[in-house]
This record gives structure tokens, C-alpha cells and sequence, in this order.
């Protein structure tokens, strides 16, 4: 279970990251995608943060996701300055691929189609815990 200090941080990074990445990819010349942070989990330590991207279009997702890693010092350095007053010590970041959105949409369909997976519980793939 996370502490209020965790989610605080949480927050705090989840926020200024969005922005940071948004900037990121606007002078990277890539304007033709959409990317939020859905989540940011940091581990009790305060040393490490899991974000989780939602990247639409998500046919070049995990593209994005790499490049983002690539430009992790830079992003990192952005945020630190931002959070000077905040934090002693900038957590390590990592990101991941959040397809919630797509898994959900995926669903949608299937209702709403003739491959229905309460009729056929086949058809769904099998989700883990994230």
C-alpha cells in the first residue's frame, strides 16, 4: 500500500513529467502524438518511479516508449529542476506502455460485434497484473 508521501510524489512527478514529455516530442518534431501519463508508481524507498504512457496512435507505441528511454538523463535533468524545492532526490525513472485504453476499446468492439466473448471467453487474450 502506498504512503500519502508516495502518492504525493507520485503526483508531483506524473504532472511535471507530462509536461516535460510534451515539449520533448514537440522539439523533436514529432506533433502527431498524443502521449499522457496515465500512472506513476514510486517504490517506498523514494528511489525509483514506474510511468506508464498512454500513446495514441498506439501502432507506433512502443517506438515512442524507446525513444522516450533514450531521452531518460534529459527528461530526468527537466524534472529535477522542477522539483528542486520539493524533493532531495530526484527518483530513477523507467516507463512502460499502458494499453488499458486499447484493451478496453478492444472490448467494446467485441460487444458490439459478432465475436462476443461472453459467448466465446476464447476470444479475449489474458491480462496480467500490472
Amino acid at each position: 500500500m502506498e504512503s500519502n508521501r508516495q502518492k504525493k510524489i507520485a503526483g508531483i512527478i506524473q504532472k511535471d513529467l507530462a509536461e516535460v514529455i510534451q515539449l520533448e516530442l514537440k522539439s523533436a518534431g514529432t506533433s502527431n502524438l498524443i502521449v499522457s501519463v496515465t500512472k506513476v508508481r514510486v517504490t517506498p524507498d523514494l528511489l525509483q518511479a514506474r510511468a506508464h504512457l498512454s500513446i495514441f496512435p498506439s501502432d507506433r507505441a512502443e517506438a515512442v516508449v524507446e525513444e522516450i528511454s533514450q531521452l531518460k538523463p534529459k527528461i530526468k535533468h527537466q524534472i529535477a529542476q522542477r522539483t528542486k524545492n520539493q524533493l532531495r532526490r530526484m527518483p530513477e525513472l523507467s516507463f512502460y506502455n499502458d494499453d488499458s485504453i486499447e484493451y478496453i476499446n478492444d472490448l467494446e468492439q467485441a460487444f458490439k460485434g459478432k465475436d462476443n466473448p461472453i459467448k466465446n471467453p476464447d476470444l479475449l487474450d489474458k491480462r496480467k497484473k500490472s
